[in-house]
């Protein structure tokens, strides 16, 4: 039997998004944001608080970054979720993180998370979900496997668990998408 809990913002796996911008002086903000995913091919959507100062530079640089948080930066990336950069303006300096300019958009790539996904603002809809379109996804070669893809083990990007507010590794393949059920045809 089933066990119900009522109308819930629970889904798994629930990816670990550190947003990254540039706010109006060109210093860079980060945030920790779990409510995000592909929304279509080649967009990305952030379900972000109009009060994020992060929401604020999205919006005026018209670009952002979405770097997936790995289970070696678990504590940087907390902290930049717990901490407000409308509070604290060196929060970045006080994680730890470094950061360099996209290539791709005016927005800047975080150095310790091995993968980013470089985006270009679209709009934000009537229920707030902000629209990025991605122009370039880019990875650390010491997370790439040997064929030249990212490689999840090497990876370990972390996720968020929305009911025991705890953060789960991923890593280990259990399947093969595309294969494994066509031995039901």
């Amino acid at each position: 039997m089933k066990k119900n809990f009522g109308a819930q913002t629970w889904v798994y796996p629930m990816p670990v998004f550190i947003i990254a911008t540039y706010d109006e002086n060109g210093n860079p903000d980060a945030m920790n944001a779990a409510w995000g995913g592909i929304v279509d091919r080649g967009y990305i959507g952030l379900c972000l608080s109009a009060s994020h100062k992060t929401t604020k530079n999205i919006i005026k640089n018209k670009a952002f970054t979405v770097s997936v948080a790995d289970t070696k930066h678990r504590i940087e990336a907390d902290y930049v979720g717990v901490e407000s950069a409308n509070q604290v303006p060196n929060k970045i300096e006080k994680s730890g993180f470094t950061m360099v300019k996209s290539e791709f958009v005016n927005a800047p790539v975080i150095n310790e998370l091995p993968m980013a996904l470089e985006c270009e603002y679209i709009k934000t809809t009537q229920e707030g979900l902000i629209i990025g379109k991605i122009i370039n996804v880019c990875a650390d070669e010491e997370v790439l496997s040997e064929n030249g893809k990212i490689d999840p083990a090497k990876f370990s990007p972390i996720t968020f668990d929305p009911v025991n507010n705890t953060y789960i590794a991923l890593g280990n393949p259990v399947g093969n998408a595309f294969s494994d059920g066509t031995k039901l045809k």
